[in-house]
């Protein structure tokens, strides 16, 4: 059984997560307080026992998701499963440098930190209202593409996330977005919504906060991973440090190419992934494109003893 290691992304945060790990494993309550001291603040407080309108800007849900998920990681470790038992790890989005803080690419505390940068600046990146994101199903990439292409007229309008055979994520300008969910519903799209997001990620107008990244990137040591990262932009295996630096600068504006990123695991032999933190949402994906895998989640002390019974 070959295992890759996937870590969650945005969208996955809910109040308390992780706070069972936490109560049950001591190496899992040591990455919370870790994060809090990098931060300056309790956000492990806001995890537990918040409002989940704050967690879920995108400033706090963005570390708070990473502790979430080294604190399972660590959890695992306790029982003897690490990272280097995994072939690959990937993380859809913000959930790449969970990815490669598990990895040893990235400490906990400098995961943290530029979380909280990267969050800040994709928020202010635009103005609120001026950009959208909306999730069509039922129509596959190349022809999302083309809808988000015909209706930009001059505006900004992409396919920004490859999530899985039938879900492509739009971000643009929102009057664009709005006319590319019209035009997708007429090329046979079975639903297009709009998301309640806060900022149209992963597309050109994430440029200010791709230009911040590439500052605060200069200013952290990145190693090598223990074991390669699938990166959402390539969606293939990296494992030098300045690849990596630049891949995730590409990645604030470029698309998450989730579905391919799968694929290429499963070409390499990957036949089980194993989804490493808050939610089941990437499960539900790796099922969709490829039906051969095994899916695994861990983020509750249940889910790590079933993993190890497993």
């Amino acid at each position: 059984m070959t295992k890759a290691f996937i870590f969650p992304g945005q969208g996955a945060q809910s109040i308390g997560m992780g706070k069972e790990l936490a109560e049950a494993y001591p190496a899992a309550k040591a990455v919370f307080d870790e994060v809090d001291e990098a931060l300056g603040e309790k956000l492990s407080g806001l995890i537990w026992e918040g409002d989940i309108a704050e967690l879920t800007l995108t400033e706090n849900a963005q570390p708070a998701l990473m502790a979430t998920s080294l604190a399972a990681m660590a959890a695992l470790s306790t029982e003897g499963v690490t990272v280097t038992d995994a072939a690959f790890v990937a993380g859809h989005s913000l959930g790449e440098y969970s990815a490669l803080c598990a990895a040893g690419a990235l400490s906990i505390a400098d995961s943290a930190r530029l979380l909280r940068i990267r969050g800040k600046a994709m928020q202010e990146a635009t103005p609120v209202g001026v950009g959208a994101m909306a999730a069509v199903l039922g129509l596959g990439f190349e022809a999302v593409q083309q809808v988000a292409e015909a209706a930009a007229e001059g505006e900004v309008c992409t396919a920004a996330n490859d999530n899985d055979p039938g879900q492509v994520v739009i971000s643009g300008h929102k009057a664009a977005v709005e006319r590319a969910a019209v035009l997708a519903k007429e090329a046979g799209a079975k639903r297009a919504l709009m998301l309640p997001v806060s900022a149209p990620f992963h597309c050109s107008l994430m440029q200010p906060a791709a230009d911040a990244m590439a500052e605060a990137l200069s200013q952290v040591e990145i190693k090598a991973p223990l074991v390669p990262l699938v990166a959402n932009v390539s969606a293939e295996a990296v494992s030098s440090p300045s690849d990596i630096q630049k891949l995730l600068v590409a990645q604030v504006t470029g698309s998450v190419r989730w579905r391919e990123l799968v694929l290429y695991m499963a070409g390499k032999g990957v036949t089980e992934t194993v989804e490493i933190g808050a939610g089941k949402a990437l499960s539900g994906m790796v099922r969709r494109i490829d039906r051969n895998l095994g899916v695994k989640n861990v983020g509750t002390p249940a889910d790590i003893a079933a993993y190890l019974e497993g």
